[in-house]
């Protein structure tokens, strides 16, 4: 194996510092409290989802600096930013009125089959339904519809900060887990299901229903353990969505389901997605404003991702080839919390020779670990960003994620590597 050249250690060594920045994103919302001057930006590296774009960018100064604007250039073409196009497009979709107006719709009525305060009722139900659902629509639209239902029908109301992580750590894992019923809504599985020649009966039968049972059951135990607080708040009911007529919602569901066939193809899903803005414009009057700089703030951070994990094979691919397939599993559960879990399948997939027992074990433990921290799995950033302004100084807290995420992970682990 070649030593690794100057800018790979570069490239490692500001990964780590955007690592890092991650964990002290309430620091520098407290420098621009306290140093007003520069208040704007302190604010900005404050933001979670500007942490890896910036330090992407510093990447790319050293890039210039050192081997040249060709090299430089040749290095940003070489990336692939269909997955950060695509999150930016669904994001917007699914966080519309119409959309999220038929998606209550179904939550609501399946909330009312279960014999719980509403509040609690609609948790369940987003909580295992809608990351089951993440399996066809896609992770990303399925955690911009859950947290967008979470946030209006259970954050908005008086819940404790431990139950607001509690809730999160569970949306994180189950998005995670559940886009595995398929072969082609979770990231990690995108980047092998191919190569490797998973198809839907493959899926289903080595992870989806392993996976569904975690969803139900991490779901289920939150109930438990919070029902008390649950049955505080009472049974009355969110303020209901404003109505939209059955027609332009049928319009909306046909542009998110034309983006999620078209989710590898950006030639295509942006061209759908501008006709789309096109057709708000057209429709505004049933509109509650697009959510364009969220879903744009969540795309520059994936963008940051894939820059900087562009140079990471070096040293992540031999840790990976020297593990055996029990130990890969709790590996990559482990690596997935400080690296995008698609990188770890990505790199996976490179390699010749692999086992059957291997390769699930890759796949298992880079999508177990998924709800860990904000940048294991790439929908995670779309939910935080959704969430972010419910918890305490408008910030989500990685320890508080991480510790708050690791009781469902240990269930996630627990049905996809020991059932």
């Amino acid at each position: 194996m070649n030593p690794p050249t100057t800018i790979e250690i570069i490239g490692a060594t500001l990964f780590g510092v955007a690592v890092l920045h991650t964990f002290a994103t309430k620091y520098f919302e407290r420098i621009a409290h306290t140093h007003p001057r520069h208040a704007g930006l302190w604010h900005l590296l404050g933001e979670v989802e500007v942490v890896f774009g910036f330090w992407a960018m510093m990447l790319m100064l050293f890039m210039f600096a050192m081997l040249g604007k060709e090299e430089a250039v040749h290095y940003l073409e070489a990336r692939n930013f269909t997955e950060p196009m695509f999150v930016f497009a669904i994001m917007v979709v699914a966080g519309t009125r119409p959309v999220l107006n038929f998606a209550q719709m179904l939550v609501q009525a399946a909330a009312r089959t279960l014999p719980f305060p509403r509040p609690m009722a609609l948790c369940m139900v987003v909580l295992s339904l809608v990351p089951l659902l993440g399996a066809f629509i896609t992770e990303p639209a399925a955690m911009t519809l859950a947290a967008l239902l979470l946030r209006d029908g259970v954050f908005a109301r008086e819940i404790t900060t431990r139950l607001r992580y509690a809730i999160l750590g569970v949306l994180f894992v189950n998005v995670s887990i559940g886009g595995t019923l398929t072969p082609f809504a979770a990231p990690p599985v995108l980047m092998v299901a191919s190569v490797w020649h998973w198809d839907l009966a493959f899926m289903l039968d080595s992870f989806g229903w392993k996976a569904a049972l975690a969803v139900l059951a991490n779901t289920a135990l939150l109930g438990l353990l919070f029902r008390r607080e649950f049955a505080a708040l009472g049974s009355g009911s969110a303020s209901a969505a404003k109505p939209v007529p059955l027609p332009v919602i049928a319009a909306h569901l046909v542009f998110l389901v034309l983006l999620v066939l078209f989710s590898h193809h950006p030639q295509v899903f942006m061209g759908v997605f501008l006709f789309f803005l096109g057709f708000t414009t057209a429709y505004q009057r049933y509109q509650d404003g697009l959510i364009l700089r969220e879903a744009l703030l969540v795309a520059f951070f994936l963008a940051g991702l894939v820059v900087l994990g562009g140079l990471q094979g070096w040293w992540l691919a031999p840790v990976l080839t020297s593990m055996s397939a029990d130990a890969v599993f709790f590996g990559t559960t482990a690596l997935t919390a400080i690296t995008d879990n698609a990188a770890l399948t990505y790199l996976g997939a490179q390699v010749q020779g692999l086992s059957l027992d291997y390769k699930i074990a890759l796949v298992g433990g880079a999508v177990a670990g998924g709800g860990l921290t904000l940048i294991a799995n790439a929908p995670n950033p779309a939910g935080a960003a959704i969430l972010k302004d419910s918890f305490p100084g408008r910030v989500i807290s990685p320890l508080g994620l991480l510790l708050a995420a690791l009781p469902p992970t240990l269930v996630a682990v627990a049905a996809l590597h020991f059932m």
